[in-house]
């Protein structure tokens, strides 16, 4: 429809004695028709006459301007709509992205904590790095009837002697290092139970990285209706396995011996006799 009233306003002009365009350049959208002005005048067919030809004021160059059209409000409602659809699909990718821990802005380059920093994170986290395990080191013991709540970033584990557990990549320690664990909630045995407000300062659980591991993957599925919008990413957790090795700040009961083994150990000793 714009198109077709561009043209019966173009017709019109080009009757009058001076044909102008003022009215129409009021409007926006510029559309540049190419200039004949250099080429040849065409020659219509002897046999037809064309009325706008023939008119004495009508001249090739006054193409050579530019043609208007009252659709360009709606067009550039829709650009910026559609702008506005690809910030928000940006924004909705950059949702998921992994962020990096340690890079300064955009640059990629890490940032170097010290020594300080480091203990400091790590304390805020719950753990504190000892050193390196050594071979002469004998950390691992036998099961003892002690369990302890301990809190290691957001989250909580209840842990025994001996057992394994994956935390969220602990990024100031490597594989096999020597922790202490020092945000206790609660420490228990069979005899009795000792709850933190919120901490026990004196319990401690014992701890050694045993690996870094990446957890299952995570589909992440988005899709908008009517927008031909679909993102399909996949996310992989980062891990820290430790296996728990000591617990301390309570009193650890002693461990029964099975009669069986009793009774056995009393006839060894009669017959040794």
């Amino acid at each position: 429809m714009a198109n077709r009233r561009c043209l019966q306003t173009l017709t019109q002009h080009l009757h009058k004695s001076k044909p102008t365009f003022n009215p129409l350049r009021t409007l926006t959208l510029k559309t540049q028709i190419p200039n004949f002005t250099n080429s040849k005048p065409i020659n219509p067919n002897p046999n037809t006459t064309n009325p706008i030809l023939q008119n004495p004021c009508f001249s090739f160059s006054s193409f050579h301007s530019y043609r208007h059209f009252s659709s360009d409000r709606i067009d550039n409602d829709s650009e910026s709509g559609d702008g506005s659809d690809e910030d928000e699909d940006e924004d909705d990718e950059t949702d998921y992205e992994d962020d990096d821990d340690g890079v300064v802005g955009g640059s990629g380059v890490k940032r170097v904590y010290t020594a300080e920093e480091k203990e400091s994170e790590a304390a805020h986290i719950g753990y504190k790095v000892i050193g390196q395990l050594q071979q002469s080191d004998r950390v691992f013991k036998d099961y003892e009837p002690v369990f302890a709540v301990i809190q290691i970033g957001a989250h909580q584990f209840k842990v025994s002697n001996g057992d394994c557990i994956y935390t969220e990549k602990l990024k100031f320690c490597d594989v096999h290092d020597k922790i202490i664990l020092n945000k206790v909630l609660m420490l228990g045995s069979k005899t009795q139970t000792m709850i933190g407000r919120p901490v026990l300062p004196e319990a401690a659980v014992h701890a050694v990285v045993e690996e870094h591991a990446l957890d299952a993957k995570v589909i992440i599925f988005k899709k908008k209706r009517r927008k031909n919008y679909r993102r399909k990413k996949g996310h992989r957790q980062e891990l820290t396995k430790l296996r728990i090795t000591d617990i301390q700040g309570i009193e650890k009961p002693e461990i029964p011996m099975p009669a069986k083994t009793a009774a056995a150990k009393v006839e060894k000793a009669t017959v040794a006799a």
